[in-house]
């Protein structure tokens, strides 16, 4: 095992990467969740992930719209 400077000198480095790791997560993440929410609504602006998902929101939150073209084939 290493000792005095050495072990020092270790935790420091394995402290930055470790930091550098943590760092780098949080952004990927925002980045990935924001990439999924492809489908915006139209009256409401919210966003979700698929067809699916719209069709049922604008179903649901604003049923005396019509329904947008994008939607009538799902």
């Amino acid at each position: 095992m290493a000792r005095g400077q050495q072990k020092i000198q270790s935790q420091q480095k394995n402290a930055e990467k470790m930091a550098k790791l943590k760092k780098g997560q949080s952004h990927d993440q925002k980045k990935a969740a924001q990439a999924a929410l492809t489908y915006k609504c139209t009256v409401c602006m919210s966003q979700m992930p698929d067809p699916k998902t719209y069709k049922q929101h604008f179903e649901s939150k604003h049923p005396k719209n019509p329904l947008p073209d994008c939607l009538k084939e799902v």
